[in-house]
């Protein structure tokens, strides 16, 4: 009994004696801080400021075909608007008026659709040049960090203030800069989000040739 006793003392001194060295080998040295901008590279890099002229033309390619398509339905609701306001109350509009008015909700029902479906390919040629540039700004990252003695980086965006000697920006954007080839503004294609079944799958809608009629009546 007396042995083991003897042997469970020697356990726990023998525990004891280990605990300060344990945590010592827990703590982590003290970190070797860099900042870098990624919102000023991804904008100035040579390869990301021809992207971003790109993408510019595509939105401003958009901008001018929302305007043409809403230039449409107004010239057609003005010339619509005399017909509807001349129905009598309570009345059907005609066989030929009726067919316009159709035809006039089914315009603004596919200028919707194309307006979404543009919006949406632009958003995701964005992310995608987004995430190009990030597969570039990786390995310059660490590159200038193994060069530094860094030990971790944070981005410049979610730093309150950083003295100058931290910042890596001008060293990563010029190692990104070496990689010439451009960047691709087209994502890859998608079926649409609002994409419609193919004919025959589902029956036509009934026309509604009184909704919805133009305003201002």
């Amino acid at each position: 009994m007396k042995t083991k006793t003897l042997l469970l003392g020697s356990a726990v001194a023998a525990l004891t004696l280990a605990a300060p060295a344990m945590l010592r080998a827990q703590q982590l040295p003290a970190p070797v801080i860099a900042v870098v901008n990624i919102e000023q590279i991804a904008e100035t890099c040579t390869a990301c400021t021809a992207a971003n002229a790109q993408l510019q033309t595509q939105g401003n390619a958009l901008q001018a075909r929302v305007q043409a398509l809403q230039q449409e339905i107004q010239t057609e609701t003005q010339a619509l608007q005399p017909l509807v306001n001349a129905i009598p109350a309570g009345g059907q509009p005609d066989a030929a008026l009726a067919a316009r008015l159709q035809g006039y909700q089914q315009r603004q029902q596919n200028a919707e659709r194309e307006i979404g479906v543009g919006r949406e390919r632009i958003q995701r040629n964005i992310a995608f040049v987004r995430q190009q540039i990030a597969q570039r700004l990786r390995p310059a990252i660490t590159t200038v960090m193994q060069q530094r003695g860094a030990t971790l980086v944070v981005d410049r965006g979610s730093v309150i203030d950083a003295a100058p000697a931290l910042d890596i920006t001008p060293a990563v954007l010029a190692i990104v800069n070496q990689n010439t080839a451009p960047l691709n503004v087209n994502a890859p294609t998608q079926a649409p989000a609002g994409a419609q079944p193919p004919a025959g799958t589902r029956p036509p809608a009934q026309p509604q040739p009184n909704r919805p009629r133009p305003q201002g009546r």
